[in-house]
């Protein structure tokens, strides 16, 4: 005769276990609005400290205040992540607010869409820097400590530029294909230490970065239409994927491309 089957835990027991971010700590660069954000606001909520990236105190400051008014330990460092010196000062302070770094969260970027014939030097070296350099630097910076205690995430942002060009695609569509590439191989060094690497690719979101292409008549109604849910991102779209992508649900998610979207990227 078979035992009578262990009770199962309650459902909040149940769901801490697969997506609680208590006692960890995540940074997140370009936090103080837009997606970064919301995933640093996601992923505090969860239960994780945060430490917040962007270049500009007062956005910082109004973002860690809002932070801390809903439960959270946040803190900020204010950096331009497209000066080599910035992104160093970040690896030595980060561990400084709430111990070491458990989820790495580059969302930080800049969005440069002139025609690819105008494009200057500066405008190639400068994306690289911000979009490129700096996801690969902090990664060279908390991967290894990540893998050497045996758990880490990584989540870099890529864009629709990752995989398709259209809108002067030009250097950002560079930097965005080769986030793709920089997550495989951040997961092929450290997946098997316990560290979790993956990309998020978001449609047409309705942020402080897209505000120039906002600004083109009849934009914003046209990429609604191009999505399947026939709407534009917000970006508390990037909330629930944030909290798995960070946590022990992500255990075995890892190298890949998660498409938050409303289908932009198959319609």
């Amino acid at each position: 005769m078979r035992a009578p089957a262990d009770p199962a835990p309650p459902a909040g027991a149940y769901l801490a276990r697969l997506f609680s971010l208590s006692g960890r700590t995540a940074l997140v660069t370009g936090g103080s609005s837009g997606i970064g954000y919301a995933m640093a606001e996601a992923i505090g909520r969860a239960g994780a400290a945060v430490v917040v990236v962007a270049r500009r105190p007062p956005e910082l400051a109004e973002a860690v205040a809002a932070l801390r008014a809903q439960g959270v330990r946040a803190g900020s460092i204010a950096a331009d992540l497209a000066e080599a010196e910035a992104v160093r000062d970040v690896c030595a302070r980060a561990a400084s607010f709430f111990g070491e770094i458990d989820i790495l969260a580059n969302v930080a970027a800049n969005n440069i869409r002139r025609p690819m014939a105008e494009l200057t030097p500066d405008d190639h070296d400068l994306t690289m820097r911000v979009n490129v350099t700096a996801p690969f630097l902090l990664g060279q910076h908390f991967g290894p400590r990540m893998a050497a205690r045996g758990w880490g995430r990584i989540i870099n942002v890529g864009s629709q530029q990752s995989i398709s060009a259209f809108g002067d695609s030009g250097v950002y569509g560079v930097s965005k294909a080769a986030i793709a590439g920089l997550t495989r191989s951040q997961a092929e060094a450290w997946s098997r230490h316990g560290v979790s690497v993956n990309t998020v690719i978001p449609g047409f979101v309705l942020t402080p970065l897209t505000a120039p292409a906002q600004a083109v008549p009849g934009r914003v109604e046209a990429m609604a239409a191009r999505s399947m849910i026939g709407r534009n991102g917000l970006p508390s779209d990037f909330a629930g994927a944030a909290v798995l992508l960070a946590g022990d649900g992500a255990a075995y998610i890892t190298g890949q491309t998660l498409y938050v979207d409303g289908g932009f990227s198959v319609h």
